[in-house]
């Protein structure tokens, strides 16, 4: 591919980007409108959180699949087709009438949704380069922090003004501006015959749904006292052991390359994304929930009470893509580690008689 232009790296950027958002935000607009899918579909608090788990599992088998699926069709038309997808299974969503079809529509998004992020991340490594790639990441990654920033809180907002259908119909319109430009400029890769490999990705599929079961309905099913979380648990060892010992070993085209992890600096960064993830993601569902069932917030207020921490991620996105080449990156690591543990221990302290600017 020849070296993109200045001009056209910022339409790159804006495509992809936006695709990004697109999966970003749908991780998180949905929160705060939990309780009003609940009481609409006549569901429990249990069955409700199936909306989310739905999609996380999904996303998180297909995935790994990214690397596959970029290089059979190649990484435009792969981009387009998983766009197009989440697109048409937004409106689904917003379509549905029972908890069944959101569930299944938003597997559907997850199905969808699960290259756009990684897809999109490799799009904008390919577009710059070498010398430009700290700053891109940053600017990727400003991205990214939309969807803390915008979600709750757009999600709040709609909520309350229209319903909470349309916090599904909204990525409709960004949908078709991102598969408008990305026709236009994404540029294309070179297409290479791979085979599946059906063992990782049956071992994969093990690992990874028994996992987000256990974790999400251990809860209300006692844990270990359940056989149905034994059984789960059971699955996802088994298939962890069998994906790790089949991908090391295997020599011919496994799902994805493991001595990858061999890398110190890949292993390492992988590592700090997951406790990352767990940290965000995980206080990023139970928070609204809190603030709206126990402490009575409406939709919207619960949204801009969150938005802080995505409006800091993005402030420290733009220090870092600034700062990147001046100072040894392992620095500026360490203290986003600091402060992100400071910020998750003063969460230890919540209770129902906080407010707000606490």
């Amino acid at each position: 591919m020849t070296e993109a232009s200045a001009t056209q790296r910022v339409l790159i950027s804006i495509a992809v980007m936006s695709a990004t958002v697109l999966q970003v935000l749908d991780t998180t607009i949905v929160n705060v409108a939990l309780p009003h899918i609940q009481g609409e579909l006549s569901a429990t608090a249990d069955q409700i959180s199936w909306i989310l788990t739905s999609y996380l599992v999904a996303s998180g088998i297909f995935m790994p699949l990214t690397g596959y699926f970029t290089a059979r069709l190649g990484q435009k038309n792969y981009l387009l087709i998983s766009i197009f997808g989440f697109v048409v299974a937004s409106a689904l969503c917003g379509l549905s009438f029972n908890l069944a079809e959101i569930v299944f529509f938003r597997l559907l998004q997850g199905v969808f949704g699960a290259a756009l992020v990684p897809l999109s991340q490799s799009i904008m490594v390919n577009t710059f380069p070498l010398k430009d790639r700290g700053k891109a990441m940053a600017i990727w990654g400003m991205g990214v922090m939309v969807g803390p920033i915008l979600g709750p809180t757009l999600g709040g907002y709609l909520t309350e003004a229209l319903s909470w259908r349309w916090t599904f119909f909204v990525n409709v319109p960004v949908g078709i501006v991102s598969l408008v430009l990305a026709w236009q400029v994404v540029p294309d890769s070179i297409r290479e015959q791979r085979k599946l490999d059906w063992i990782g990705l049956i071992l994969m599929v093990c690992a990874l749904g028994g996992l987000q079961f256990v974790l999400d309905r251990g809860n209300q099913e006692d844990w270990f006292n359940s056989r149905l979380i034994q059984l789960a648990t059971f699955l996802s060892a088994v298939g962890f052991i069998g994906f790790i010992y089949h991908g090391w070993l295997r020599r011919g085209e496994t799902l994805f390359k493991l001595r990858v992890f061999k890398d110190r600096n890949f292993a390492t960064a992988s590592l700090l994304m997951t406790a990352f993830g767990l940290g965000l993601f995980g206080t990023m569902v139970l928070q609204p929930i809190m603030l709206e069932s126990l402490m009575g917030y409406p939709a919207f207020s619960a949204g801009l009470v969150m938005a802080p921490r995505g409006l800091a991620s993005m402030l420290s996105m733009f220090v870092v893509g600034r700062l990147i080449n001046r100072i040894d990156p392992r620095l500026l690591i360490s203290f986003g580690i600091i402060l992100s543990a400071a910020g998750s221990y003063g969460t230890m302290y919540y209770n129902l008689n906080l407010n707000a600017w606490w």
